[in-house]
């Protein structure tokens, strides 16, 4: 059995359904659908899991005659995407009787020797033809679909089963892999930084800002490691996003976010330190994630010299003071400059994440802290200190342990961060606190050993337990809502 996951690609004309029948086979909203025609324009890839077989489905833009140079790269990226391809799913639109370009279509399948199947889909519509109007197209066999309805959709998976590569599926999934987001504004260069690092055009690159709606993920392999590399929509301002599309964009670029182990927040080296950039920096801080600052284009610029570099980097490291330890880089995709460095970055990043630090260290460090600078309180309400572990990583989570712990000033745990930092390496990750009042808990363990209810009598601090269960959840929907996104309960 192969270690790969096999790939189905489906290719067909635009709106014939492509990117619903992708997001119900993958039961995410993964692709962007909407009524306009030719909505997909980037390969977009999602792992499918149906029985005990896995394999990747990649959902193509609609073939169209390559008019333009913009056109036509789009068509090669089909072509690469049915040349990687294990099984083609050619769709129609079963209300429609086919046309000379589906013949094309249909051929271009055929001619790659790869197993092919016909769906015809929107087969739930008035007037849907039956199956003997597509023989002609020399497909066999033939599937009839309703995406938006669930309809045919199951056999069609347990066919593509049959006629794939079996696969280890405990190999995928246990092997040790990094996820990168590339995230950033509009034509910051993160899709040509994307085709730079994958070695290969996976996402389209124009000059045209919002390129890319989709996200586009590739694997490669650096130093016996596995990085998944997602190349993103660019995040405009809430009161310049286009309505419908433009905001799936978005919010399928905080679903990276969420989803990645690290980021790489790209900057035009020529339209550097703007708001935005510094609130997208603000939102991977918050989601916990690694960063790596890339200054993209850096070839672009003109009149530079040896002591631009040296004279730009604290300009940048002081409009993002507030992630001191996201490393800053500068890059050229056209020229490769420092491209490869980036890999070393990520996988620095990586074991920072993932490093455990000494409790007995620690322990040190706290005591030696609190001793040349105790932490400031109200009158005979000062807080108390006594020790410290690390609870996690991936990001390093810290639990200080105490008494009339909610008086700790912010400034203070920052000196606290600092002070860690400076011990340990932990560059390219937040790092996270938690503070938990001894005197507290022991008052609430005596409560409920009398049968009290600790949740209204107690002070309220296991009520609070309980709200902090869907803080994770809270802060996502916050993060959302500054995007003008809400997002729907089912």
């Amino acid at each position: 059995m192969s270690k790969i996951l096999p790939k189905v690609a489906i290719i067909g004309q635009a709106n014939v359904g492509k990117s619903s029948l992708f997001n119900r086979m993958i039961r995410a909203q993964q692709a962007v659908v909407a009524r306009e025609a030719g909505t997909t324009r980037d390969s977009v890839l999602g792992k499918v899991k149906y029985k005990k077989q896995a394999f990747w489905l990649i959902d193509t833009a609609g073939l169209k005659d390559p008019n333009d140079e913009f056109e036509a790269t789009i068509q090669e990226q089909i072509q690469d995407a049915v040349d990687v391809s294990d099984l083609i799913l050619v769709v129609l639109d079963s209300t429609k009787s086919f046309t000379h370009e589906d013949k094309l279509i249909a051929k271009k399948a055929l001619k790659s020797r790869k197993p092919v199947f016909l769906v015809l889909n929107k087969t739930d519509l008035k007037g849907n033809l039956p199956n003997e109007e597509f023989l002609r197209l020399g497909i066999k066999p033939i599937f009839r679909t309703s995406a938006e309805h669930n309809s045919g959709v199951e056999d069609l998976l347990s066919e593509i089963a049959d006629n794939i590569p079996k696969v280890r599926e405990e190999a995928e999934e246990n092997e040790d892999v990094i996820k990168v987001a590339l995230v950033g504004r509009p034509n910051a260069g993160k899709s040509y930084l994307f085709n730079t690092l994958a070695g290969k055009q996976q996402a389209i690159v124009a000059n045209v800002a919002g390129t890319t709606r989709d996200t586009n993920k590739t694997e490669i392999r650096f130093h016996d490691r596995t990085i998944e590399l997602v190349d993103t929509a660019g995040m405009r301002k809430p009161g310049k996003q286009e309505v419908g599309i433009e905001k799936f964009s978005v919010l399928r670029t905080l679903n990276a976010i969420d989803e990645a182990d690290i980021c790489l927040l790209l900057m035009d080296a020529n339209e550097l330190n703007t708001q935005l950039d510094q609130r997208i920096a603000g939102l991977i801080n918050d989601a916990g994630k690694g960063m790596i600052i890339v200054v993209s284009k850096w070839d672009s610029v003109e009149g530079k010299d040896a002591y631009t570099r040296d004279a730009l980097a604290p300009r940048i490291a002081h409009y993002f003071k507030f992630t001191p330890w996201a490393p800053l880089i500068f890059t050229s995709s056209k020229t490769g400059q420092n491209v490869t460095k980036i890999f070393d970055l990520v996988l620095n990043v990586d074991r920072n994440r993932k490093r455990q630090a000494k409790t007995s260290t620690l322990n040190q460090l706290l005591q030696q802290a609190t001793q040349s600078h105790p932490p400031a309180g109200l009158k005979n309400t000062h807080p108390k200190l006594r020790y410290i572990s690390q609870s996690d990583s991936n990001p390093p989570w810290f639990i200080i342990h105490g008494s009339n712990l909610k008086f700790v000033h912010w400034s203070y745990k920052r000196y606290l961060e600092r002070l860690i930092r400076e011990n340990f390496d932990y560059s390219g990750t937040p790092i996270k606190f938690s503070f938990r009042d001894e005197k507290q808990i022991k008052e609430n363990k005596k409560r409920i050993a009398e049968g009290k209810d600790p949740i209204n009598k107690a002070s309220g601090s296991l009520k609070k337990a309980v709200e902090l269960q869907s803080k994770r959840e809270r802060k996502r929907d916050e993060r959302l809502a500054k995007y003008g996104i809400t997002k729907n309960k089912k």
